[in-house]
């Protein structure tokens, strides 16, 4: 399920305010300037930087 337009347009990173766009298939929600990503599970963003992955280490990840 695609995540929701108007909740990308509110949500940041909690690190450094920056904007996320979701991964290519929608289960997490990438920080270009951070290289991380928020997994989304259950449709719902986990936007907690202690649970944030590496973008290296999500790459392969569903």
């Amino acid at each position: 399920m695609a995540l929701n337009k108007d909740l990308l347009d509110v949500l940041a990173c909690p690190v450094c305010k920056g904007a996320v766009e979701p991964v290519d298939d929608d289960s997490g929600l990438k920080c270009p300037k951070c290289d991380v990503v928020y997994p989304v599970k259950d449709d719902i963003p986990i936007m907690l930087p202690d649970q944030s992955i590496p973008e290296k280490d999500w790459q392969g990840r569903a």
